[in-house]
């Protein structure tokens, strides 16, 4: 019988569980899946001893799974209100539900980002687009998979496609506008961070779109998963960049996770022609690419493993909000 505490992942897309249940089990680690759809909540109840890991993506409802983001809401207060300790907890899963506050977080920690406006509703959606000079791009408040990503060089363009009445407004109708940053290079890098501890970064090729999960049951046909909409071949579309711990970029990731208790991230940034570097995404439930793992040497699942090993061997009993 292991001497380790049993893990709890709270989930709803069962394709993404094999990497890290591997991971987990190889370390010694029980592992209890909990499945977050529907479900009874008796806050007066104790939850199950253990360490809760977050596994909740916004993209959930895509899935079918339209109440586990408000679900996963109360269990995470719930869980944080008994100590349990959770890795991702509530702060930051609040944080990853919302491209507004991840804005707010990083103005707060001095990180250059997109001029970026929310709206709700046509008309001010509009006259938000109209605060933006030059081209822009609407997406989803609650993103995920880069689904309603699109980029317009005028007002009148994102007018004619608003009376559209299977305009996608999202699962609540709040719509994020950006100002576009043409990328240097048809790229963005992506920075992977667990437990304060910088892994990798990598670049994902736009050529094809925004829809850039990196999980590689993201990689094959929707027909065989169902989940991230990709279906590429995954070594041109992935490749290891040129990014160091010691980066100020990437310094300043690091205190930001620290601050914002987020224990498990993959940040996203465009450079600019101009070597501008414009943070717009912060992923916590992150995944990982063989492609990545096989190029650094660094298997992202496992180093989770090796953080919860190590908060284990330490006693943390500690709740991160």
């Amino acid at each position: 019988m292991s001497s380790l505490p049993t893990v709890h992942i709270i989930y709803e897309n069962p394709a993404w569980l094999p990497p890290l249940t591997e991971a987990l089990e190889s370390e010694g680690f029980p592992v209890n899946l909990v499945p977050i759809d529907s479900g009874l909540l008796d806050p007066a109840a104790p939850p199950p001893q253990g360490l809760w890991l977050n596994r909740i993506s916004p993209s959930s409802h895509t899935r079918g799974h339209d109440f586990s983001v408000p679900l996963t809401r109360e269990l995470l207060a719930w869980l944080q209100a008994h100590g349990r300790r959770v890795i991702n907890g509530l702060n930051a899963f609040e944080l990853e539900m919302s491209k507004l506050r991840q804005e707010i977080a990083l103005s707060k920690h001095g990180i250059l980002s997109p001029r970026t406006l929310l709206a709700v509703g046509n008309q001010q959606i509009l006259e938000a687009a109209r605060r933006i000079e030059g081209p822009f791009i609407t997406k989803h408040n609650q993103g995920g998979k880069g689904l309603g990503i699109k980029l317009y060089y005028s007002v009148d363009q994102l007018e004619y496609d608003l009376k559209d009445p299977d305009f996608d407004l999202g699962p609540d109708g709040k719509i994020i506008l950006q100002s576009y940053i043409e990328p240097k290079h048809d790229r963005i890098t992506r920075v992977e961070i667990v437990g304060g501890k910088f892994l990798y970064a990598m670049h994902s090729s736009t050529n094809d779109g925004f829809e850039l999960c990196p999980s590689d049951a993201c990689q094959v046909p929707r027909s065989d998963f169902g989940n991230c909409p990709a279906e590429l071949d995954q070594g041109p579309k992935f490749s290891v960049a040129d990014l160091s711990e010691d980066d100020p970029l990437v310094q300043s990731y690091l205190r930001l996770c620290a601050v914002e208790g987020i224990e498990v991230a993959g940040i996203e940034f465009v450079t600019d022609a101009r070597g501008r570097r414009y943070t717009y995404d912060i992923n916590g439930t992150t995944n990982y690419s063989s492609a990545l793992a096989d190029a650094t040497g660094v298997e992202g699942m496992v180093e989770v493993a090796r953080y919860l090993r190590s908060m284990a061997a330490c006693g943390s009993t500690g709740k991160v909000a």
